[in-house]
């Protein structure tokens, strides 16, 4: 990579959010037809991909992603008009915060992670700075 690179996620009012994980899945189950596939394919569990998959079909007034049941002629994926449209805004969007990054950052040299040298020492974020995480579900065994 030549150029700085952003990592975006879009967060909605709504508490959903959109970001590079998401949109490789979307991109994925095109690409493939097929959920499992995806997975397979980005090298996540399925389980993994179809609850990223319902999250964002979840988050929004329109599904992205139609799913059919495994049967006879077996199951399926596939994006709807807005799924499609989802990965376009996404990834130009990403295209103009790439654009951004460069511009702002670009005469920024970075030191090599291979290069010489200890690397900096790295002390964690005040607590006051750092992201919650999330709690996580009990589950009786």
């Amino acid at each position: 990579m030549k150029h700085p690179h952003a990592h975006i996620r879009i967060d909605f009012p709504e508490g959903c959010s959109v970001g590079p994980g998401k949109i490789a899945l979307l991109e994925a189950v095109e690409r493939t037809g097929s959920l499992s596939s995806a997975a397979r394919s980005l090298g996540v569990s399925y389980r993994r991909a179809w609850l990223l998959l319902h999250s964002v079909n979840d988050s929004f007034v329109e599904a992205a992603v139609e799913l059919s049941t495994g049967g006879k002629d077996g199951g399926g994926s596939r994006l709807t008009p807005f799924g499609k449209a989802l990965i376009r805004a996404y990834r130009r969007f990403e295209s103009e915060a790439d654009n951004l990054a460069t511009r702002h950052f670009g005469s920024m040299k970075a030191r090599s992670v291979a290069g010489s040298g200890p690397a900096p020492i790295r002390r964690p974020l005040p607590r006051a700075l750092q992201r919650p995480t999330p709690a996580r579900k009990r589950t009786a065994h």
